[in-house]
């Protein structure tokens, strides 16, 4: 068994939308416990000060979330750097950007203590006199943007990929600008364990090699970048007022389907903003968005009764992922069922065909997502079985959905289908902003 010590970050290790473990740092560590059968065992951190002190006093036997200092004691070994970040200075957008170093004279910078920050901290303190550094004892990075987010600092040092994850969950900080500086993740072992050491570099060698770190990077630091600013700020609006009373529907769809909640919630914002009198230019109606041929397909008799349209595309769904090839793993399996629901499965598999042609993997959704656009040309519709398709859409549909359902991970609990039913055996009506919507017709 090899026991690890995590704080819970959205970048390192947390709850997953299926109740399972997940998290960059946490999918890397449980391949590797895989390859050298080993049980993979999570243990609780409260920071990263708690993280360097559950290894000193052998309650883990490794710790992540931390980054790789440029000394550190004796009592500590680290692995080689598996993923680079770029050091950036973040801000309240309350007060006025600024744009480099001179601007933050006399202020106040706050970084994470004892991540692995201080070194560089040191550094730029020389390099800058002027500015003074306060370290915080916060539970993760993700809990120090929270506090510049509602002003109690104004600035703070954190690394690029984790402010990125962040930006449509804490909408009052930017980024001002980068240090130039890089910083490594790096796993830390307590100093007798160092025989631990070739194995896991082995494998972080490996893994670099192979493009398995490449592939986590593209599912946990990447789609929350596709969601504007002003569009993040709308959807966490519509979370407040509008999804308590939408909630039973997705509920109901999970208890029929097995399709989680939160995905067919940000499936719904995407096509119709949770209006379920929508209609696109097409003329595709209602709360899913689900065209004539397939609502009749899916035996849908009302596009516009939402608790019907959301059953039929959570169905929909179901059955898309269970068309594709075993071989096709989670989450790139639900990525590419969400793609076949924007664009037909044909039209998926056109892609997957181009996928081999090309020499890329026609199971990872990250090689798929650069083939799709490609069905829009000429020179390779010509030769697609099912011919040309708007490639780019389920592209930016996928990315988009992928960035909502980010959003509701760490908005919304998963649901408890106990207490559901009991609520729905005291008798169950469609939500009022359902009701309010249809008698608008």
């Amino acid at each position: 068994m090899l026991t690890v010590a995590f704080c819970s970050d959205p970048a390192s290790w947390f709850v997953g939308g299926d109740g399972e473990f997940a998290g960059f740092e946490y999918d890397l560590l449980k391949q590797f416990t895989q390859e050298v059968r080993l049980e993979l065992r999570p243990t609780a951190a409260i920071n990263s000060v708690d993280l360097r002190t559950t290894l000193k006093k052998a309650r883990a036997s490794l710790s992540a979330g931390l980054y790789r200092p440029s000394q550190d004691d004796d009592s500590i070994v680290w692995t080689d750097s598996f993923y680079t970040a770029e050091a950036v200075i973040v801000y309240n957008t309350d007060i006025r950007r600024p744009k480099d170093w001179e601007q933050l004279t006399g202020d106040t910078i706050a970084y994470l203590e004892n991540s692995g920050m201080d070194s560089l901290v040191a550094r730029l303190s020389k390099a800058h006199p002027g500015i003074r550094w306060k370290p915080i004892a916060a539970p993760s990075v993700d809990a120090l943007l929270a506090q510049v987010d509602e002003g109690a600092f104004p600035y703070a040092l954190v690394t690029s990929h984790k402010a990125a994850l962040a930006r449509n969950i804490y909408l009052n900080f930017a980024t001002a600008f980068s240090t130039g500086a890089k910083i490594e993740m790096a796993w830390a072992l307590p100093a007798n364990k160092s025989y631990m050491l070739d194995a896991l570099n082995s494998f972080i060698a490996r893994a670099k090699e192979n493009g398995l770190i490449d592939q986590l990077a593209e599912r946990y630091f990447l789609p929350p970048q596709q969601v504007q600013r002003f569009d993040a700020g709308a959807f966490q609006e519509r979370i407040r007022g509008d999804l308590p009373q939408l909630r039973p529907l997705f509920y109901r769809a999970q208890e029929t389907t097995g399709v989680e909640w939160r995905l067919l919630a940000a499936v719904a914002y995407q096509e119709s903003q949770w209006e379920p009198l929508a209609t696109s230019e097409t003329g595709v109606r209602g709360f899913m968005q689900i065209t004539g041929d397939t609502a009749r397909h899916l035996g849908v008799k009302n596009r516009l009764d939402p608790d019907e349209s959301v059953q039929a595309a959570a169905g929909y769904l179901k059955d898309l992922k269970e068309r594709l090839p075993d071989e096709i793993a989670e989450p790139d399996r639900t990525w590419m069922a969400l793609a076949s629901y924007n664009i037909g499965f044909m039209h998926l598999e056109d892609a997957r065909r181009l996928a081999r042609e090309q020499n890329l993997n026609p199971n990872l959704w990250k090689d798929i997502k650069q083939m799709l656009p490609l069905l829009a040309q000429p020179e390779y519709y010509s030769r697609a079985r099912y011919g040309y398709a708007r490639g780019g859409m389920p592209v930016a549909f996928v990315d988009r959905v992928r960035a909502y359902y980010d959003i509701l991970l760490r908005h919304e609990p998963e649901h408890d289908a106990l207490r559901l039913r009991a609520a729905d055996d005291n008798g169950s009506s469609l939500p009022p902003i359902v009701v309010a919507a249809l008698s608008k017709s």
